[in-house]
This record gives structure tokens, sequence and C-alpha cells, in this order.
């Protein structure tokens, strides 16, 4: 089996946990890379599956540095609020003694494409892939911004708000449910359109097709920002267009692994946080 080694070595733990339990995954697997900076393209990388280490930030920095060749994940969870990772620390040996882990059932998540053309120019500047969430949101947080929303080149509205999130089912947990979104299953096939405090009561979050071509358009300058990471300033006439991405975010399915039993522990739906 191969396997290649991620996570974000500047967090707490991340770097002990690996290097204890290096030397047992060296024992079972051929580690063909590892890198813990983030810095590495890992799209050339042919391997069996990727470990990662840490929480959901983490997962998000290793899609991209997977690119095009999404890799099955192992998430191994060394962060505070992670709804991504599926596994402790002491879970990861015994299941790569599993004979049949590559053989279990792989989650294939959504993951968006997302491009910025500039006003009048037909071919993009900038593009990304979004694990969690595309967001358009007003330079200074008080302030109101109007931002078009058109499906396949028909007009749904003209929010007058502080941001807009495009969410996927991963996302859906994120920004979008802090927004008043509603928590999707991971594995649905669908997108959430959740306004940032609108300006009119009547917009709430909206649940559409992932299969759509979405456009956005801002009236004032404001911010993108795809996985809680600023790229971007975008001015008034500037095209942000969001469709799906051929590439999934792969997971293996852990066995006993309950989706709804994360919920209540990471939400706090017993009652307690």
């Amino acid at each position: 089996m191969d396997v290649i080694l991620l996570g974000n070595g500047t967090k707490p733990g991340v770097r002990e946990a690996v290097e204890r339990l290096k030397p047992e995954i060296i024992r079972r697997a051929r580690v063909l890379a590892e890198d813990f900076t983030g810095q590495h393209d890992m799209s050339g990388v042919q391997a069996d599956l990727a470990i990662v280490f840490g929480g959901d930030g983490s997962i998000l920095r290793a899609v991209c540095q997977m690119g095009t060749n999404q890799l099955p994940v192992l998430a191994v969870h060394l962060g505070t609020l992670s709804f991504l990772s599926t596994i402790q620390t002491d879970e990861l040996i015994p299941l790569l003694d599993r004979p049949d882990l590559l053989n279990l059932p792989i989650i294939k998540h959504l993951v968006l494409h997302c491009r910025l053309f500039r006003k009048n120019q037909t071919e993009p500047v900038s593009w990304y892939w979004a694990l969690n969430e595309v967001v358009i949101h007003s330079i200074h947080a008080s302030h109101v911004i109007g931002i078009e929303l058109s499906f396949d080149h028909q007009l749904v509205t003209t929010y007058r708000c502080s941001g807009l999130i495009v969410s996927t089912p991963v996302g859906s947990t994120a920004m979008s449910l802090s927004s008043g979104g509603p928590i999707l299953r991971k594995d649905i096939d669908a997108i959430v359109i959740s306004p940032i405090s609108p300006h009119t009561l009547s917009n709430r979050p909206l649940v559409d097709s992932p299969d759509r071509f979405m456009e956005l358009r801002t009236q004032q300058r404001a911010e993108l920002i795809i996985d809680g990471n600023n790229v971007s300033v975008i001015e008034p006439g500037d095209t942000i267009r969001i469709t799906r991405a051929d590439q999934t975010f792969k997971t293996i399915a852990v066995p006993g692994f309950c989706y709804y039993k994360a919920l209540r522990s990471k939400l706090g739906w017993n009652g307690r946080q």
C-alpha cells in the first residue's frame, strides 16, 4: 500500500503525532511523499491514499495540494472543532492493519470550481477549487452591498447584504451554518446560498443543484473568500462563475463512524457545548 502524509506542522500536536505514528505506518505502508508545510504540489504522486493529520484547515489545504489527483483520504483528528476528520490517532494503525482497507467504500464529496472574470473580459484572471464555500463579502464589515445572483443566465435576485455564501454540503456546517443556513449531509448533491446579514427579511437560504451555471456580480467593491482565505478583491462589473468541479473530495468510509453522532458531539445537540 502506497500512502502520502500531509498536515499542518505548525499546529500543536501534529508533528509529535506524526513522529510517534510514522514508524508504525512505515511497517504497514510505503510512504511516497510527505509535507507538513502546505507548500508542495502532490498532484503528481500516485498513491493509494492520503493520511492527513489535523483539523478541517489541514484537510482543505491537502485538497489544494492534491489538485487534479484527489486521493482517498484518511483524516486523523488533531484539530479543535473538525467535521471532516473521522478517526482519532489511536484508530489509525488498526485501520492500516485491515486487509480490506483499500476495498472499503469511498464517499465522494462535491467540490466547486470558481472563476473570476474582470469586467468586459472573456478569460478568467484566476480560478479556485472550493471544498467548503465561496464567499463574497463587503470590504468593510458594517457596509451593505448589492450582489446579483443568476442561475443558467436567468436572474434569481439581487441581495442587499454584507455578503453571500455559496456552500457545499461539507461547508454547510462551517460559515453557512453560522449565517443561518441548513445542515446538509456531506454526501447530498446540493449547494446552499446563504446571505450574510440580509437587509430584506424575506431573503432566506436557498438550496439548489450544483449542476446549474451560477454567476455572481457585485455592485460595490468586495472581497472574494475561498475556504476561509481572502484570494482577491472584486470590482463592480466583475463576474464570479461557479460550477461543479470535475474532481471530488474522497474519504474512506470508516466502519463505525456515525455522521449524526459527530453532529451531536460537535454542535452540542445533547444540550452541552
